[in-house]
């Protein structure tokens, strides 16, 4: 597996802007925003994709989706709501191979998007 840009955030070797962080996952502002809330989610274990999560993943995706809650209520989207994204592989619109939720909101959200 080769060494992606999300890697690099998570050892702290290039920066992002990061609102949020524990032992398990890292999330930060997206640097190319899709709309004006746009927070990615990642676990700081490499999972290539989501199609890459085994069993064993079990307790650390359901991590994952707590805290895009979490996130998202810290962001100040609970009320007028947001959208929760995983691209999964190429055909999917993924372009970093590592597992990353997308939390898109801040405005009315059309789809399909575009």
């Amino acid at each position: 597996m080769s060494e992606t840009i999300f890697s690099k955030i998570i050892r702290k070797e290039i920066p992002a802007d990061i609102v949020y962080e524990d032992d398990l996952c890292l999330a930060f502002n997206d640097i190319s925003p899709q709309a004006p809330v746009h927070i990615l989610v990642i676990p700081k274990k490499v999972i290539p994709k989501l199609a890459d999560a085994e069993s064993q993943d079990h307790a650390l995706m359901g991590h994952l989706l707590l805290k895009v809650k979490q996130v998202a209520e810290q962001a100040g989207l609970s009320n007028n709501g947001y959208r929760v994204v995983i691209n999964n592989g190429v055909d999917g619109g993924q372009t970093v191979d590592h597992l990353h939720i997308h939390i898109l909101g801040g405005r009315a959200l059309d789809w399909p998007p575009g």
